[in-house]
């Protein structure tokens, strides 16, 4: 309970220190920030330090097949789709606002720039990020005891990341995430993670994104695993069409973070894509 209080205590201080990192950096003209390091708001499953615009909404169609692994007996994962439906905001041209939900979970989330990279001058861009997930899975009939605190898990990000040139983005993405029911005993219900990930620039249109996060803590009877995914973003008038394979069917942060399932090794991934429109 300690932990979990700790966790809920960083957001109103990152707001405040947020302020402080804003008010410097205003004074400089917005024309020296560098942009687009990244063109979506996820690399593939990590978020990226992109924000909506202030004022834009977002409807994002988030969508993962089943896994390939299955083969004709699964359609080759067409049988066994988690979809999530999400709508993002840009509250401020620093604070973006997401809710979304999919067959796995309600996902409420905030995002806000605490520095921007600027040319000749400060040499990363530095977003946070927190959200709350509600488990669609737990089941009553399984768990009598199940309550809705139990349903909850709380994420805290900072992505921190760098354009070095036209063509190539890097971030990396320390994580804390707490899980107020586990299913493993030996698993702390607060846990770590690092995510990496990056984005080449192939052509006028295309890139490739890689993105991959390390578990720091996973109890070592743990059958989940790593999520690696690399995908492909194409840009379209302004709009970015993502496909990807990724080895988490989960989309929400709580899911691929800490109940990835999928093995590159095995064959055992998960073809996707993200559409998107702003209004």
């Amino acid at each position: 309970m300690k932990k979990l209080i700790s966790l809920l205590l960083l957001i109103p201080l990152t707001a405040f220190s947020q302020n402080d990192l804003l008010n410097g950096i205003d004074s400089i003209s917005s024309k020296e920030r560098v942009t687009a390091a990244f063109k979506a708001l996820k690399i593939v499953n990590l978020e990226s330090t992109k924000l909506a615009a202030k004022g834009d909404l977002y409807f994002i169609v988030a969508h993962r097949f089943g896994s390939v692994k299955d083969g004709f007996e699964g359609f080759f994962g067409l049988d066994n789709a988690n979809t999530q439906l999400k709508f993002v905001y840009g509250l401020t041209e620093n604070v973006t606002l997401s809710a979304a939900r999919s067959e796995l979970a309600y996902d409420f989330s905030s995002k806000y720039a605490l520095a921007h990279q600027i040319k000749n001058g400060f040499p990363l861009s530095i977003v946070g990020f927190s959200s709350l997930a509600i488990n669609n899975t737990l089941k009553e009939s399984l768990y009598p005891k199940l309550t809705f605190d139990n349903r909850l898990t709380y994420v805290q990000q900072l992505l921190v990341s760098r354009k070095f040139s036209e063509k190539l983005s890097f971030e990396i993405a320390p994580t804390l995430f707490h899980e107020n029911f586990v299913d493993n005993p030996q698993q702390d219900n607060t846990q770590y993670a690092i995510g990496f990930g990056g984005r080449y620039k192939l052509s006028k249109r295309w890139s490739l994104n890689i993105d991959y996060a390390a578990h720091l803590n996973r109890a070592s009877n743990s059958i989940y695993k790593n999520p690696l995914s690399i995908g492909f973003d194409l840009e379209t008038g302004g709009h970015v069409f993502q496909m990807h394979f990724t080895s988490s069917q989960g989309i929400q942060e709580a899911a691929f973070l800490g109940q990835t399932t999928g093995d590159w090794t095995r064959g055992d991934v998960f073809f996707g894509f993200n559409l998107l429109r702003v209004f």
